[in-house]
């Protein structure tokens, strides 16, 4: 029999999915499977923890994320490894983990990945909770009922579907082959989990985007996730490095905006690469290393396409109407960061 008293958005989450399976898989819908099924999305919605941290009091990111950052992680080992997004962990000193019952748990930084926009943390006593297995996003249809959820004492479960799975390049140095967009949109979204009706985690919740619906369709406002596909290949990496080889690549610490095909400065970030260059708001990006720069996948792109990440880049801009060649002398990103004493 199903459990007694379940999450009633849970079971209206079920019958949902129910409702949307395919006709040669509504036989399998048994009173068993259903209560599998469940018990499945429970345990999911169990291993979603809240996550607050605390950032170094000099960090560089605290004029954008602040020194209290807070959100959630989601469970994916038994020795208390947690799955984050990897802004909430940037240059913190103190992390806490939250369970649904309020129980407060300390955990260390065990990784921070710019490449792929994750970070790993791990409790250091036992949760006692089971952790939620990795999926497949790439097996995801579009449309198709999943669970979002965010953790803590204030977490909260809901619905949502899959808009788009399409490329993002963000306005900070940043970009996603294939990202996974959600709608509709929730606020809580930092390091929440997105499952599927199996209760495997398919990704990580980034951010709240004004347009999650695929290309040419009507604008839908929701949210972005991570795909867990980016984690497995450098898990290893991660535990043992703190970032994967992918990280280990140029900076230039430039904001940068894109409409119409053309790249704009809109914020260059003090004493970086690009700050030290010259660089200002309102350059036009015409060109990087020759290459012609017609959006953002393309300037990022380029950035990390050449080793190693200490090098001279070469950029051709407009400024107030009149060409100029700028030469940024990039770094490794990891070089800038702050981190706690004795870490």
């Amino acid at each position: 029999m199903p459990p007694k008293n379940p999450c009633p958005t849970l079971a209206t989450w079920l019958a949902l999915a129910a409702s949307v399976l395919p006709a040669a898989a509504a036989e399998d819908v048994r009173p068993s499977a259903i209560e599998a099924q469940s018990l499945a999305l429970q345990r999911a919605s169990e291993s979603v923890l809240g996550l607050r941290a605390q950032a170094v009091a000099d960090a560089r990111s605290l004029a954008t994320l602040g020194r209290e950052r807070q959100g959630s992680g989601v469970l994916i080992g038994r020795d208390g490894l947690v799955l984050t997004i990897g802004y909430l962990v940037l240059e913190v000193e103190r992390v806490e983990l939250v369970t649904h019952h309020g129980r407060r748990v300390p955990a260390r930084v065990v990784a921070h990945d710019q490449a792929t926009g994750l970070g790993l943390v791990q409790a250091l006593t036992p949760l006692g909770l089971e952790p939620a297995p990795l999926g497949d996003a790439t097996r995801a249809v579009l449309r198709e009922p999943l669970l979002l959820a965010s953790g803590g004492e204030t977490g909260e479960v809901g619905m949502a579907s899959l808009s788009s799975r399409r490329a993002f390049s963000a306005y900070w140095e940043y970009h996603l082959d294939a990202a996974l967009f959600t709608a509709p949109p929730r606020r809580d979204h930092a390091g929440a989990g997105l499952f599927n009706t199996q209760g495997e985690l398919l990704g990580v919740g980034s951010l709240l985007v004004a347009d999650a619906a695929e290309p040419g369709a009507p604008r839908q406002p929701g949210n972005l996730f991570v795909p867990v596909d980016l984690l497995k290949p450098v898990m290893a990496e991660l535990l043992e490095q703190g970032r994967s080889q992918a990280s280990l690549r140029a900076w230039l610490g430039v904001n940068c905006s894109e409409s119409d095909g053309e790249v704009r400065v809109i914020r260059v970030a003090d004493d970086s690469p690009a700050d030290v260059a010259g660089l200002q708001r309102g350059d036009r990006i015409m060109a990087i290393d020759d290459t012609p720069v017609a959006g953002l996948a393309v300037l990022w792109k380029t950035l990390w396409a050449t080793s190693p990440p200490q090098r001279a880049v070469r950029l051709n801009i407009l400024r107030g109407g009149q060409p100029l060649a700028v030469t940024v002398h990039a770094v490794d990103r990891a070089w800038t960061l702050r981190r706690a004493e004795g870490i």
